[in-house]
């Protein structure tokens, strides 16, 4: 049994890890979003890519624009934070 702790715990490690980066992928594209980059940089068309998707599903439940200012970001990283908390919670609670 103590061996499938250690996979799930593994695993759940993993996904942390990706959480986390995919954190830093929208910080990298709300930054790059106030200096208007080239939206023909293979780097720019990436972040775009991973990170709209996310962007439209939060504005689709609540309005994000506020006096030309984009909170999307803000709110994603902040609901990707409260994953991460919970999930090492329930991580901690297996051992």
């Amino acid at each position: 049994m103590s061996m499938i702790i250690e996979i799930i715990q593994g695993i759940g490690s993993i996904f942390i890890g990706l959480v986390n980066i995919y954190i830093w992928v929208v910080i990298i594209a709300a930054l790059l979003s106030f200096v208007n980059p080239d939206p023909f940089n293979p780097i720019v068309q990436f972040l775009y890519r991973v990170t709209n998707p996310a962007y439209s599903f939060v504005r689709r439940f609540v309005r994000t624009n506020f006096n030309g200012l984009d909170l999307a970001p803000l709110i994603i990283i902040i609901g990707l934070q409260i994953i991460i908390v919970l999930l090492s919670s329930i991580l901690r609670a297996l051992y």
